[in-house]
């Protein structure tokens, strides 16, 4: 699926720190909890990876319902902030939203 121009399809999970909710488009620390892998961009973000599940979690911007970063469907703006969708559904309903 292609986002449109205010959205870019992160299809790397790698290139995201989960903790700032950044694409850093270069691979990141992996973080491994409770099976699932998420990653981050320096010791600091790694240790709160590992310590805080709310780090870990965000809010589907379309359903406002929470969603685990390591499964999300992930979409970048612009200036290359991470928005972190429950389903390409609702990644797809908020780019015809927001078009």
């Amino acid at each position: 699926m292609r986002a449109p121009a205010s959205l870019t399809r992160v299809t790397a999970a790698s290139h995201v720190c989960m903790v700032n909710d950044r694409y850093m488009g270069q691979e990141q620390i992996p973080v491994s909890v409770g099976g699932r892998t998420y990653y981050g961009c320096c010791a600091s973000c790694k240790d709160t990876l590992e310590s805080s599940e709310v780090a870990r979690t965000a809010i589907d911007p379309t359903s406002r319902k929470p969603v685990d970063k390591s499964t999300a469907v992930l979409a970048r703006t612009p200036g290359g902030k991470v928005l972190y969708f429950e389903s390409e559904e609702t990644l797809a309903a908020y780019t015809a939203y927001t078009r």
